[in-house]
């Protein structure tokens, strides 16, 4: 199964462990992702906010550029999935959003015609690869790890998304093929701040505390995300958290990829798992890497 691949800046930056995983368990799970040549940033949400047809047109160039390739464009970014999602829900439903865009396509030397699909890596892991195939996959059957899996507020948004805005099963349905236990938390679909980290960290940080309170309290040994940024606040300010609510969380955030990678057998260090924040130490090292 061939796709184009949109990484997204994150990746290649802060979350680039994310990428390590995604490049463990591709080829494993069958997935071939050719990274889009020349791509650039899609603005993230905040940009839409400050210049919206600018937003527009820097995502559109990508959508163009991945048009020529006639088949679907995947990327792992929470963020870069809502943004360029929207610009062809807008190139499509909006003639004068679409003039506009078509105008400045045209000055770059490019053209869109709205032939692409966009799409998340979760929903091309467990709707085309499939949860029954990677269940036979599956070395190390995680039995006993029981997993709070945590969506965030981007993921399950556009209109048409590939799973239920208020009660998504996705990574439920992954987390159980590989042998452990998805709990059940009023908290995955909730914000975890995003960038407010930057500009509000108190919010922010008051924002985290609740969802990995809810976390800790459904008796999760860890969290699972599909977000650069939900995994950085969840991950590396969990120090933080502890530090202004005196709480003593010690919950490891890794990437749904990740935890698809011990599963399959794989090294945790191949898997970039050596380098979260909250380390798996301790009884959760027995728990998640022994499961």
């Amino acid at each position: 199964m061939k796709y184009t691949y949109y990484p997204g800046c994150s990746v290649k930056a802060t979350a680039n462990l994310y990428q390590e995983s995604i490049d463990s368990i591709a080829p494993a799970l069958g997935l071939e992702l050719e990274e889009l040549e020349d791509w650039n940033c899609c603005g993230a949400t905040a940009y839409m906010s400050v210049k919206e047809l600018m937003s527009f047109a820097i995502s559109a160039r990508n959508l163009a550029l991945a048009e020529r390739f006639h088949r679907d464009v995947v990327t792992p970014c929470s963020a870069c999935y809502l943004v360029l999602n929207k610009t062809n829900h807008y190139f499509a439903d909006y003639p004068d959003m679409r003039k506009k865009l078509g105008q400045a396509l045209e000055a770059g030397g490019l053209s869109y015609s709205g032939n692409i699909k966009v799409r998340h890596i979760l929903d091309v892991v467990v709707n085309d690869v499939g949860v029954e195939k990677i269940s036979t996959l599956v070395k190390k059957k995680l039995t006993g790890l029981k997993v709070a899996p945590f969506y965030g507020c981007q993921i399950v948004r556009p209109e048409e998304g590939f799973d239920d805005p208020d009660e998504p099963e996705s990574m439920d349905r992954l987390i159980e093929a590989l042998g452990a236990t998805s709990v059940e938390y009023s908290m995955k679909t909730k914000c975890c701040g995003a960038s407010l980290m930057g500009t509000e960290e108190k919010l922010a940080l008051k924002l985290c505390r609740t969802i990995l309170a809810e976390a800790e309290r459904s008796g999760a040994h860890c969290i699972i995300t599909l977000c650069p940024l939900c995994q950085m606040n969840l991950d590396v300010y969990q120090f933080k958290v502890n530090n202004m609510f005196k709480t003593k969380f010690n919950l490891p955030v890794m990437y749904f990829t990740q935890l698809i990678g011990l599963a399959l057998g794989m090294p945790a260090r191949d898997l970039g798992l050596n380098r979260l924040a909250v380390k798996i130490s301790g009884q959760n090292k027995s728990i998640i890497e022994g499961a």
